[in-house]
Formats: structure tokens, sequence, C-alpha cells
């Protein structure tokens, strides 16, 4: 059989034929750089009419974004947000975020929920989806919320279940979580005037040493 039979055998045995695959690949291309210079072209219009364009965010895996908490602490986030998400849409609304403080015994004013939203929702649509909702704890880790703010409430309580221990207990725990840091600070305090106090003698022994060495010399 020659090599021309063999071709058109495997042509009609299904085989792919690469001007195919070429031409399907370059026709991929072709689509993924039009939407390129077709998204790049909207913007500057939009730049040009004063208008601001919205950004666009990826789809990102929640565990490998957020390295710092391990996955049982993320499932954890996740049920707390699925308990307030009545709505089972993925989101966390300014009436489920009103709801959620009130269970938590930390009512806020409808400016404060709104200001809440606010400091986490990147995308701007007025709403807390879970990975903005992750984001109170990062936030809250790193130090980045004031101590009285709503956001800062949400992430202190939501470390124990309020469901359980109730109000009064979450208050109770805090409460316990603040006196023994304040005794943590007072034990750092102590040791940190215990230096001061001998650096002080140290410097003290040196200068007696040094006006003793001052009135030596006078005899010498």
């Amino acid at each position: 059989m020659s090599v021309s039979s063999n071709a058109s055998s495997a042509s009609r045995n299904g085989s792919v034929d690469d001007s195919t695959t070429t031409t399907t690949t370059t026709t991929t291309d072709s689509s993924e750089l039009t939407h390129i210079l077709n998204r790049r072209q909207e913007i500057m219009d939009s730049q040009e009419a004063g208008i601001e364009v919205p950004r666009t965010f990826k789809v990102v895996n929640v565990y490998t974004e957020f390295h710092e908490f391990t996955r049982k602490q993320i499932k954890d986030y996740q049920k707390t947000f699925n308990t307030y998400d009545t709505a089972r849409d993925g989101f966390l609304d300014l009436n489920e975020l009103k709801y959620m403080m009130e269970k938590l015994g930390a009512p806020q004013t409808h400016l404060g929920l709104k200001k809440m939203i606010a400091d986490v929702d990147e995308d701007h649509d007025g709403k807390i989806s879970f990975r903005e909702f992750l984001l109170i704890y990062r936030k809250a880790q790193a130090g980045e919320l004031d101590s009285d703010s709503g956001l800062n409430q949400l992430a202190r309580l939501t470390e124990i279940d309020v469901e359980q221990v109730g109000v009064s207990g979450a208050k109770n725990f805090f409460e316990a979580k603040i006196e023994q840091q304040l005794r943590t600070n007072k034990f750092h305090d102590e040791i940190r005037q215990e230096q001061e106090e001998r650096r002080r003698e140290e410097e003290e022994r040196a200068q007696r040493r040094q006006q003793f060495q001052q009135r030596a010399a006078i005899f010498q």
C-alpha cells in the first residue's frame, strides 16, 4: 500500500489532521486576543469619557490565597458564613450582616453596617463574598482593624460558638482574654523595669569606678 493510501486511511479512521489542530489553536488564540483588545479599547474609551471601569477579579482558591489559615480554620469560617447567608447565594448582604451582628450581641447602626461592608468589599458590589469574609480575619490577625470597629467585633465574637455559650458567655470569654492580656503585659512591664534598674545600677558602678580611678590618679 502506498504512503498516500495510508494517509487517506488514517483520515478515514478519525486520525487528527495537524492542519486542523493548527487551525483550531489559531482560532482560539485569535479569539482571546480579540477579547483582550476589545477590553483594552473599552477601558480607553471609558477613561476618555471620564467613566470609571470596574476592576474584574479572578476566581481564586481560598486555601491557597489565605495560606496563613489552616484548612480547618477556613472550613470553620465557611460554616459561620453559611449560617448567616440565609439567601444561600454565596454573599452576605446588609440585612444578613445586620442579623449576624445582632445574633453575636454586637448590633450596628445602618451606617456602621455599610462601613463594615465597604471596608472589605473589593469588587464594590455592596455585599461580602466568602473571600471578602476571610479578609476580615486576615486584617484582624494583622492588627489592621480598630479595636472598637464592627469588623473587629465580628472577628472576635466568631472565634467562639456564640450559639452554644450565649452572648453573656462570649462577653465573659473576652473579658477573661483581656484580663489575661493585661496580666501578660504587666509581667512584661515588670521584666522591663528590672532590666532598667540593673542597667542603671551598672552605670552607677561604672561611674563610681571612674571617679575612684580619677581620685587615685591624683596621688600617683
